[in-house]
């Protein structure tokens, strides 16, 4: 009999693990979703919302895609996992059986505590439902009315800064309400974090920093104000929630595993249930990897986490060993990456800024690398990986930095700029 093989959730660490799994063995897949049918592209939704793309252009595969591959799709919602029986009961009463079972959750948006469930222009930005409902209203086309004229953005990262991009795009007016000093300071240097901000102003984004939204005036179910931190009170149309993800773990059991912000597996994606595995942004990591956190959610992540669990269920044992920490995103058009360790145990910087362009190079005390952060250059990630596992000194990431640049057309540029010793990161 076939091993049967049950995936709930079909983002791209659920997806990842049902093609694995498929090119393996021949075990019966199914995947089952309440978000969307067919797996999507989430990076993509803002693109979809500014009309840059069509639906059904962030849909990677065709829809025989499933069929062909003998991938058995299900729109449906889990409402409990018996362990003990091995079953899922879904909202609809049907139950589901398997063998193995993949939780691959994803994450929900975090939720103030002010929140007002059903708030008519209150939205967080994670799921399709999301941005579906954000386009509806803030464009006029839920209620057949005008487009709205201001829109408010609480909380930074990348989140927030793509929301803002998202309106900023329809002609909205933009407020960006953060709690820090600056964009995104709990995550950068001081200098690029200033340089991102300055960014953003000349976007046109009202950026209103040092606060928080505390609360939220509205008449019959709308959002007509909100109430700032510092007693500013801003009159909008909408309100976006921004202030992070967290790990969505609200499924029932009879028998719980181990849950520590999310569900605790080990490094073979295995939780504390027998044949009950977890992958993507809903774990935390029993051990995570030196330099890296318990909980990563991104996009290239959940993708490992998924063939690695794939590997796993068709008994081939792998570990997920994700390597050096990186990311990359966009503010509006200002590119970011960043590769190891930028703003710990810093001992001394090699900053170097042209515009609103910079990098940024960080070395502990031995004078070995740590970390690369670039804003507005296109680095070369096998450089930047080699050189911080190789621990290249200062005088070798000067000497030889033309071979990290991605675009050898800034050249001339580059080398024009002026590099700092600074003896911390904060700097």
């Amino acid at each position: 009999m076939k091993q049967r093989v049950v995936i709930i959730g079909n983002g791209i660490a659920g997806i990842t693990a049902a093609r694995t799994i498929r090119k393996l063995s021949n075990a019966q897949v199914t995947v089952v979703s309440s978000e969307a049918e067919h797996f999507f592209s989430r990076t993509a939704l803002m693109y979809w919302y500014m009309g840059h793309m069509k639906w059904e252009h962030l849909e990677p595969y065709e829809k025989d895609f499933w069929k062909k591959n003998k991938i058995d799709l299900k729109l449906a919602h889990v409402q409990k996992v018996i362990s003990e029986s091995k079953t899922l009961v879904l909202t609809s009463g049907e139950i589901i059986t398997y063998d193995q079972l993949v939780l691959a959750t994803g994450s929900n948006f975090r939720k103030p505590l002010w929140w007002q469930q059903n708030l008519e222009g209150v939205s967080g930005l994670y799921s399709k439902q999301d941005v579906e409902y954000i386009a509806g209203y803030t464009k006029g086309l839920k209620y057949r009315r005008p487009k709205i004229k201001h829109a408010i953005v609480t909380g930074g990262g990348l989140i927030g800064i793509e929301l803002a991009e998202m309106l900023h795009a329809e002609q909205i007016e933009v407020t960006m309400v953060i709690k820090e000093p600056s964009y995104w300071r709990s995550q950068l240097p001081e200098r690029e974090s200033n340089l991102i901000s300055e960014h953003i102003k000349s976007k046109g984004i009202d950026l209103i920093v040092n606060n928080t939204v505390d609360q939220i005036i509205s008449k019959s179910n709308t959002i007509e104000s909100v109430l700032l931190s510092n007693g500013q009170e801003i009159s909008t149309e909408f309100l976006g929630v921004t202030i992070g993800v967290e790990p969505r773990v609200d499924i029932d059991f009879d028998v719980y595993p181990e849950i520590n912000r999310g569900y605790k597996v080990d490094g073979f994606m295995r939780t504390t249930i027998p044949d009950v595995f977890a992958i993507g942004d809903c774990v935390s990591l029993r051990n995570p990897q030196i330099g890296r956190l318990s909980n990563e959610p991104v996009w290239y992540t959940a993708k490992m986490m998924g063939e690695v669990a794939g590997k796993n269920i068709c008994g081939i044992s792998e570990e997920y060993l994700p390597g050096i920490w990186f990311n990359s995103a966009k503010f509006f058009d200002l590119e970011y990456q960043v590769y190891g360790s930028v703003g710990k145990d810093v001992h001394s910087s090699l900053y170097g800024e042209l515009k609103s362009q910079s990098v940024r190079a960080e070395f502990n005390e031995d004078d070995q690398l740590m970390g690369i952060l670039g804003l507005g250059f296109r680095l070369r990630h096998e450089v930047a990986n080699e050189w911080i596992s190789k621990k290249i000194s200062q005088s070798y990431f000067l000497n030889h930095f033309k071979e990290i640049n991605f675009e050898p057309e800034f050249q001339v540029r580059l080398e024009k700029m002026n590099w700092n010793l600074l003896q911390s990161s904060i700097a």
